[in-house]
């Protein structure tokens, strides 16, 4: 196996300097976000405990019907506002956001974007 390719081992250089700071705690969970070449996924982590709370992704059924070829963006924005009512219904209003090692502006900001318009504080 050769090794990783030089973008990759940037992510995930990336993704380990933001985890060293940021941290989801019973009050703040962590509000973390995947984005594939495809798909896009969003998690609430508390991290202290090691369970995840609250979960949304592209892959579910009744996102799949607000999806159109070629827009992303919306789907992630429906992701977002999806991710902040189930998280909501859990009783968490306040999150920390992982980007985890992307850029913040797309699909990852449309995310969060979503996720404030529906009444997550982050």
């Amino acid at each position: 196996m050769g090794s990783l390719n030089l973008r990759k081992q940037a992510w995930i250089k990336r993704k380990k300097r933001i985890r060293k700071k940021v941290l989801g705690t019973q009050e703040r969970p962590r509000l973390c976000v995947f984005r594939s070449a495809r798909h896009i996924y969003a998690q609430v982590i508390d991290d202290t405990s090691g369970f995840t709370l609250a979960a949304a992704s592209s892959l579910e059924k009744d996102t799949k019907e607000h999806s159109k070829a070629g827009d992303k963006a919306a789907v992630a924005n429906h992701i977002g506002k999806l991710i902040a009512e189930r998280a909501m219904g859990k009783g968490i209003k306040k999150v920390v956001f992982d980007r985890n090692g992307f850029l913040y502006h797309g699909r990852i900001k449309a995310v969060s974007d979503g996720a404030r318009k529906t009444g997550l504080k982050f």
